[in-house]
């Protein structure tokens, strides 16, 4: 079980289901940057992942694709960028499975359809003492 990224409630991604690839960062950094492997690449495979429910792999596939690529090289750590791209990976498969709740059309009140007209009168009000007054004042 702690071998596993916790996404939901029901979805955990066995960390032996995630390929994992290092290589030497880009950019500026000097010696420690052109020598070290610290950018990871983490690759999940969802079509063969075993994580999740039929209706969960088919909305991870229709927003995602077949297979989640996510780079990290923001740390100069490998294991930093790592855990970086597995919580990136958990952000982009919690957002993939989130289900907006279906909105239920209301009808405004009557109380409320007073207090707008009231405060649209108030605005009226306010802005007519702004004016010039006219030459009949």
């Amino acid at each position: 079980m702690d071998d596993d990224l916790i996404v939901t409630r029901s979805v955990r991604v066995p960390r032996r289901e995630l390929i994992v690839t290092f290589s030497a960062s880009g950019g500026p950094g000097g010696q420690h940057a052109n020598r070290s492997n610290t950018r990871v690449e983490l690759r999940f495979d969802v079509e063969s992942s075993a994580a999740f429910g039929p209706g969960q792999r088919q909305r991870v596939l229709d927003r995602l694709g077949p297979e989640i690529r996510i780079v990290a090289d923001d740390e100069r750590s490998q294991l930093r960028n790592r855990s970086l791209a597995e919580a990136r990976l958990v952000e982009r498969l919690q957002a993939a499975l989130h289900v907006e709740r279906p909105r239920r059309p209301t009808r405004p009140s009557r109380a409320s359809k007073e207090r707008r007209i009231a405060s649209k009168q108030h605005r009226g009000d306010v802005k007519r003492t702004r004016q010039r007054p006219s030459r009949d004042d």
